[in-house]
């Protein structure tokens, strides 16, 4: 039994030290280690305050530069993002030559990255992460990060044509069919490789439907055809065209889809030809605007006593009722 009460003495007496350790009067090193033993121990919080008194109390020492950085991933770990970026763009404005700003940069961008929100929410953090990852590999493209930050620049596109296609439908619902078209379209021209492709070219198809501007719809539908041939959008915007009496009967050639791939131009170009014939995507825009303007002037006159689309959007009510993404 004296054994016992011996060992269990002992330990309250180490753990009686260890929290009337002096930092103050440790040295830079033994500082650091202390706190690469706390990060190691999942300590967070404490290896962040000790990383920070080593850059405090030791500004000089070689071991306040590496403190900088790891305090700043030890906050990060903590989940406290926003202390981490101040640490990370301290880092950066004092050692902009440091081989370690690759990886600040990353860090920066995963800061953001990790607290991206679904796409219906505000996409703040996604533009930042974007724009933090786009930095790195623009700075140091050859750096082991920069390739890890392309694979999380394709996520925060998705997010934002998300947000787009949010937005467009909110305006689809609302009768707002010119208002859709545009987000549609930025979805189209600025976020090509991204999941919300294949929705976007069935909501331009079934707008155009909506307006009576068949061949419109038709070209849209071709296009979205061509590239999803299988897809479920596809198979929707197929019903469209027979309600509308199209022409739906497979193209003998691909070529105008194959020719915007390898252009890179834009979607349009499939339909139009070439961007030289925008002149024709204009025609459509025009026709769009007359067409709302004589079919839905009730609409757009209730839309005008609304102080904006954010009053819509976030002032109560659902976004689309009865359909979030899924038709």
């Amino acid at each position: 039994m004296r054994k016992i009460y011996t060992a269990i003495f002992g330990i309250l007496l180490i753990g009686g030290c260890a929290s009337d350790i002096d930092y103050d009067s440790m040295s830079a090193e033994d500082l650091y280690n202390m706190a690469y033993e706390n990060l190691g121990a999942t300590k967070y919080a404490k290896a962040a305050e000790l990383f920070e008194k080593v850059e405090t109390d030791h500004p000089y020492s070689q071991w306040a530069v590496k403190s900088k950085l790891m305090g700043a991933f030890a906050y990060y770990k903590d989940e406290k993002y926003d202390e981490a970026v101040m640490a990370i763009d301290r880092f950066i404005k004092y050692h902009p030559s440091n081989k370690d700003v690759p990886y600040a940069l990353y860090l920066k961008g995963m800061c953001y990255y990790d607290q991206i929100s679904a796409s219906e929410k505000d996409q703040g953090d996604t533009a930042n992460a974007a724009e933090t990852f786009s930095q790195l590999i623009a700075l140091f493209p050859d750096s082991e990060y920069a390739k890890n930050a392309m694979g999380k620049m394709s996520l925060t596109e998705d997010y934002k044509a998300g947000q787009e296609m949010i937005i467009g439908r909110y305006y689809l619902h609302d009768g707002n069919y010119l208002s859709a078209l545009n987000r549609f379209n930025v979805v189209l021209e600025n976020y090509q490789t991204t999941i919300q492709i294949e929705e976007a070219l069935y909501r331009e198809v079934e707008i155009y439907a909506i307006l009576g501007l068949n061949s419109y719809a038709q070209g849209y539908y071709k296009i979205l055809k061509n590239n999803y041939p299988e897809g479920k959008w596809t198979a929707k915007a197929a019903k469209i065209m027979q309600k509308i009496g199209a022409d739906i009967k497979p193209e003998k050639a691909a070529a105008p889809a194959e020719e915007t791939k390898e252009k890179k131009t834009s979607w349009f170009s499939g339909w139009f030809g070439s961007d030289e014939n925008t002149a024709e995507a204009a025609e459509a825009a025009e026709a769009v605007e007359a067409t709302v303007a004589e079919q839905a002037a009730p609409a757009e006159e209730t839309k005008e006593e609304k102080t904006s689309w954010f009053s819509g959007l976030f002032g109560g009510g659902s976004l689309v009722k009865g359909e979030e993404g899924s038709e």
